[in-house]
């Protein structure tokens, strides 16, 4: 009997430091984006639909840049991603303009998804390995959630400091993620004067997570808690790990943490892209991608 998952793309963000659209940057020989990699790792890894989440204002651009092509080779949806998709009883405060966070963005999926599915971002190669265990954890029916930790030294750039979230684990199940939101060469830092190591094999976060659809209904119940809360905050957004950890504190899920041998690769500097473009090649002319 065929199993059904869903691989759901978190592509409604600007890339502010890269100072353009991510989701849609030329990336591969014919032009195809980070995510098209994604979708052909999911896809053979046996994810049979794809769901972007996108704004209003990007949809003519995606669509033509990147939907065409992806709707050639697996289903594919949209869900949209708008400042005013609140729950009910909640209005969008006047002047607001930056949606409520990757959390508000698994908000806006209810009812568009009703199988187990993939959250990944759009602008980060994460690697046939991934897909593959993620896709077999969800096969493998168990109430709760799993998590892909990707080597913090296979997640690094030479080109400034990046932000992770580094894993506490506990006999395979996530414990804690700390943010960390400097950090070089495998040291970080939170006052720019004192720096601490950490080891190579730390394993961060790369926002890929596995969920069952019974996430919806807590993720709206967690929604409301923040709106009330911080509705009135012009820039306070509602994250996609913050509704994990809150489930995991109340006892309600475990979150299994699957570990990933490959290098992760991210534009989150323009001269990350030429790198990322040779890297890809390489994988290319070895004949792991077919475009």
């Amino acid at each position: 009997m065929a199993f059904d998952a869903t691989l759901v793309v978190l592509a409604a963000g600007m890339g502010s430091r890269f100072g353009g659209l991510k989701q849609i940057e030329p990336i591969g020989p014919n032009g195809e984006a980070l995510l098209d990699f994604s979708v052909h790792d999911a896809k053979k890894a046996g994810f049979n639909k794809v769901v972007f989440i996108i704004k209003h204002a990007i949809e003519k651009d995606f669509k033509d840049t990147v939907g065409k092509r992806i709707e050639k080779i697996i289903d594919v949806e949209y869900v949209f991603q708008e400042t005013d998709k609140l729950p009910s009883g909640f209005t969008c405060p006047e002047g607001r303009e930056k949606p409520w966070g990757t959390g508000h963005a698994v908000y806006c999926l209810k009812g568009a998804v009703n199988e187990p599915f993939a959250v990944i971002n759009a602008d980060d190669y994460y690697g046939a390995e991934a897909f593959k265990q993620i896709y077999d954890y969800l096969k493998s029916d168990s109430d709760n959630y799993c998590m892909v930790g990707f080597r913090l030294a296979n997640t690094l750039t030479d080109n400034g400091s990046v932000s992770r979230g580094v894993c506490e684990v506990e006999n395979g199940k996530l414990k804690k993620v700390t943010e960390r939101t400097k950090i070089v060469d495998c040291k970080y830092t939170e006052d720019d004067v004192n720096w601490t190591e950490l080891p190579k094999d730390t394993l961060v976060s790369m926002n890929m997570w596995g969920f069952n659809p019974d996430l919806f209904r807590y993720t709206e119940e967690l929604f409301v808690d923040f709106l009330k809360e911080k509705i009135d905050v012009p820039k306070s957004e509602f994250y996609l790990p913050s509704i994990v950890s809150a489930l995991m504190e109340k006892g309600v899920k475990e979150v299994a943490v699957l570990k990933s041998e490959d290098k992760w690769y991210g534009v989150t500097y323009k001269e990350d892209k030429e790198d990322v473009k040779n890297a890809l090649a390489y994988k290319i002319s070895k004949g792991e991608y077919k475009f």
